[in-house]
C-alpha cells in the first residue's frame, strides 16, 4: 500500500486561501514560502509540489480573482438599452467587490496590480465590459473611444470600491454615491440626444 498523498486539493485550497489574505493584508515581501505554508498548517515542500514555489501560488491568487470577477459580469444579461447593461455590469462589479474583498485587493490593490493587456485571455474580466461599450458606441449611446471610455468607467467604479472596502464611506453614503456618480460617468460620455434624454429622466417628477 503506497503513502497517502498529503499534498492535495485541500492542501491547495488552505495555501490559496493564506496567501490570498495576506498579499490583502500586508506587503507582498512578507509573503514567503515559509509563512504561507506555515499558515496553512503544512510544509514548504507542498508549495512547491502544488505551484512550483511562490510565484506560482501567487499566480494561483490572482487566476482565481480574474475567475470570479470574469464570471460574475458575464453573468449580466445584455439588454436592448446598452446603457442599462453597463449601469447593470457596475452594480456587479462593486457587489464581487465588497462580497470579495481579500481577492479584490490582491487583483486591484497595490500587492498584486491588475493589466489588462490580455494576458488573462478569454477570462479577462474587462471584457464583459468593453463588449458593453462597443454596443453602446454602435447604437449612438455613447461618444468615444471604447478603451477610454472603459478606463473612465474603471477609475471610476475601482475608485468608489477601495474607498468603500477601506470603511471610508459608510453603507449609506456609499450606496448613494455609487448610484449618482456612476450615472455622471455615463452621462459624460453619452451622445447629445441620449445626454438630454437621461436629463429629462431623471428631472421628472
Amino acid at each position: 500500500m503506497g503513502r497517502p498523498r498529503t499534498n492535495d486539493e485541500a492542501v491547495k485550497e488552505r495555501l490559496v486561501a493564506c496567501a490570498t489574505e495576506m498579499l490583502a493584508t500586508g506587503p507582498r515581501e512578507s509573503v514567503t514560502v515559509r509563512a504561507v505554508a506555515a499558515a496553512a498548517d503544512t510544509s514548504t515542500t507542498a508549495v512547491y509540489s502544488l505551484f512550483g514555489g511562490k510565484d506560482g501560488l501567487i499566480g494561483a491568487v490572482r487566476d482565481r480573482a480574474v475567475a470570479g470577477l470574469f464570471q460574475d459580469l458575464s453573468a449580466v444579461p445584455a439588454s436592448a438599452e446598452p446603457l442599462d447593461d453597463l449601469y447593470a455590469l457596475a452594480i456587479a462589479y462593486r457587489r464581487w467587490g465588497c462580497g470579495h474583498s481579500h481577492l479584490y485587493t490582491v487583483l486591484f490593490g497595490g500587492a498584486q496590480s491588475f493589466d489588462p493587456s490580455g494576458a488573462v485571455g478569454t477570462r479577462d474580466p474587462v471584457r464583459p465590459l468593453i463588449a458593453a461599450i462597443d454596443r453602446a458606441v454602435a447604437r449612438s449611446a455613447l461618444d468615444g473611444e471604447a478603451t477610454s471610455i472603459a478606463l473612465s468607467l474603471w477609475v471610476t467604479l475601482h475608485g468608489l470600491v477601495t474607498l468603500e472596502l477601506a470603511g471610508a464611506l459608510d453603507a449609506r453614503t456609499a450606496e448613494v454615491a455609487f448610484r449618482a456618480t456612476v450615472r455622471a460617468a455615463l452621462r459624460g460620455w453619452a451622445t447629445p440626444a441620449v445626454f438630454h434624454s437621461l436629463r429629462q429622466a431623471e428631472l421628472a417628477p
